[in-house]
């Protein structure tokens, strides 16, 4: 590539959506084992709003030491525009999606809010074919974290939230509930246990029921009338994708031998109460995978799996797309475009 500078999304001190700038920004230098992409879209996730306010949430100790200026986002859809001489498997012009360096790139290493991101090879996978780029951006980091919760983790790296690894349960003539059921991870976590085969409570708040029973779920509560904690009993699995100190409200929905899996672990401290309920709690830190985007391409490809889109945003826009995330409420996902703005004009933010 000849090109030297391009534009990004840059912060130069940490605070809220105000500090982000559209500014040029270097090139990535490409390493081995690594392809140049071309960026057309870019999805948001949680993490992105932690580091740009420095991950206050976590402990003074936990929190990484930041390098500015700091370029945020993980999850990427674009063109491949040059490819390492050790790369094998990818070629110029190929169309691809990723999670681009997490969790080690969580304090910025990763670099995706830009026009140009170098990708480790072994971390990206061609884009489902049948997927616009706003819908295969959206989908990395999400459909990751439920498919490596629920259906196979696909790692052995240690666990530093717990000390045995995390093991996903069958789900096939199970009843699952799904707290946070409308969002991100949420609504992917309602189809892959669909597709295994479990009865869906989902929660969520009113709005949103239509659109879950749509995604296959069997049942339905509005969290901002009804309790799920009050009303739920002797469910196998609770998948909580909004996690955090109240997690702990959903061991009395499960049975006993049942399992709590919070998306969000920190803050939690029901473990006495779970052990006298015979319930298990576990949780797994999601990690990117080429591999199983590849087997997730599939699935999106053949539409078992959708991507729902909240938003989308242009790259000069991701302070209004930071702010949209922080209003929550969010159905699917939000995403910003890099290329082709005026098509993707038609999705927009009601």
């Amino acid at each position: 590539m000849s090109i030297n500078v391009m534009k990004a999304v840059l912060q130069h001190n940490l605070g809220g959506p105000e500090v982000l700038r559209y500014e040029e920004a270097p090139m990535p230098e490409m390493q081995p084992g690594e392809v140049l992409v071309r960026v057309h879209a870019v999805g948001l996730n949680p993490p992105d709003g932690y580091l740009r306010d420095g991950y206050r949430m976590l402990p003074p100790e936990w929190q990484p030491e930041i390098a500015f200026p700091l370029i945020l986002g993980t999850d990427i859809s674009g063109v491949i525009v040059a490819v390492a001489d050790d790369v094998q498997g990818f070629a110029v012009g190929d169309e691809v999606y990723a999670m681009v360096r997490f969790p080690q790139g969580a304090a910025g290493g990763s670099r995706a809010y830009a026009e140009y991101v170098s990708v480790p090879a072994t971390e990206a996978a061609r884009k489902p074919r049948h997927l616009s780029h706003i819908h295969a951006a959206g989908a990395p980091m999400s459909l990751l974290t439920a498919w490596q919760f629920m259906i196979e983790q696909g790692h052995d790296v240690a666990n530093p939230l717990q000390p045995h690894r995390h093991q996903p349960v069958p789900l096939a003539g199970k009843t699952v509930l799904i707290n946070g059921a409308a969002g991100g991870v949420g609504h992917f976590a309602v189809q892959l246990a669909k597709w295994q085969g479990a009865q869906v409570i989902a929660v969520g708040s009113g709005g949103h029921e239509a659109f879950l029973r749509g995604l296959g779920a069997d049942e339905f509560i509005d969290y901002t009338k009804t309790a799920a904690e009050e009303v739920v009993r002797n469910v196998d699995l609770v998948i909580d994708a909004v996690g955090g100190p109240t997690t702990g409200r959903f061991l009395r929905t499960l049975r006993p031998g049942g399992a709590l899996f919070p998306i969000f672990p920190l803050g939690f401290s029901g473990a006495e109460e779970a052990a006298k309920l015979g319930v298990s709690i576990s949780t797994t830190q999601v990690r990117s995978s080429g591999e199983q985007l590849a087997q997730l391409a599939s699935l999106l490809d053949a539409g078992v799996i959708q991507v729902a889109i909240d938003s989308t945003f242009p790259l000069t826009q991701a302070q209004q797309a930071h702010e949209r995330a922080a209003r929550g409420h969010i159905r699917g996902k939000i995403v910003l475009s890099v290329v082709d703005h005026d098509e993707m004009s038609a999705i927009s933010e009601q």
